[in-house]
């Protein structure tokens, strides 16, 4: 099967989501506002301050930094290979 054998239309959500997993990860810029939304357990921060969360490929929190590249060096680490989400 080449990549023009392949439908979009044939992938679900689960599918999408699954894509990837152990094998890439997303690195993303976060707000500490946003932090509790992604990571919940996450203690009280200080308002206003940039971070870098590294997500799995199926969206599952990794890891939190004040460094992008803290985060990178983790999933390379990890054997992961980043991709950035804007």
């Amino acid at each position: 099967m080449t990549h023009a054998d392949l439908d979009a239309g044939d992938f679900q959500i689960a599918d999408l989501a699954a894509l990837g997993e152990g094998h890439l990860a997303y690195v993303r810029a976060i707000r500490s506002d946003d932090v509790r939304r992604l990571f919940p357990q996450a203690p009280e921060l200080m308002p206003g301050l940039d971070l870098f969360a590294l997500l799995s490929a199926n969206g599952t929190p990794i890891l939190l930094a004040d460094s992008r590249d803290v985060v990178v060096a983790n999933a390379h680490a990890q054997d992961l290979v980043t991709v950035s989400l804007h």
